[in-house]
């Protein structure tokens, strides 16, 4: 799967809701996502720009392996891959046994948005701000 995405940092996200509203786009959960990264024994995934995470939200746990990234226009695309799992404790331990270190973690709260085929997120990042995130998810690497 490839994603496309852009994200950007705004000041506030009351006037983008009132905005999205109005051009009809439909109205999604909101949830908490706790991500943590972590960085492989073998490469450095800050050098390659690659990213393998671990996401804790209000529907389970997933781990995404993000291949790097390639600009297409004024937005990024990258391959991804996600894999749900029963026990993020787990694979974690897993992880860690496997030499894998964390990186870092990221706690927010997000809220979705759809219009057409695009999901906008609106997100509140602790310690770093608000953002904005248009992304379209590809099946066919095109």
């Amino acid at each position: 799967m490839l994603e496309v995405e852009a994200k950007f940092a705004v000041r506030g996200l009351d006037a983008i809701r009132s905005r999205l509203e109005a051009m009809g786009a439909r109205k999604g959960r909101r949830e908490q996502e706790r991500d943590v990264y972590y960085n492989a024994p073998h490469r450095d995934f800050g050098e390659t720009d690659e990213a393998l995470r671990v996401r804790y939200d209000d529907t389970g746990v997933t781990l995404t392996y993000k291949g790097p990234k390639v600009r297409v226009g004024g937005a990024k695309a990258r391959e991804e891959h996600n894999l749900a799992v029963n026990s993020g404790e787990t694979l974690e331990t897993m992880l860690s046994c496997l030499g894998f270190r964390r990186a870092a973690t990221v706690s927010k709260t997000r809220e979705f948005y759809y219009m057409g085929g695009v999901t906008i997120t609106l997100d509140t990042v602790e310690g770093l701000g608000t953002f904005i995130e248009i992304e379209i998810l590809t099946g066919d690497g095109r």
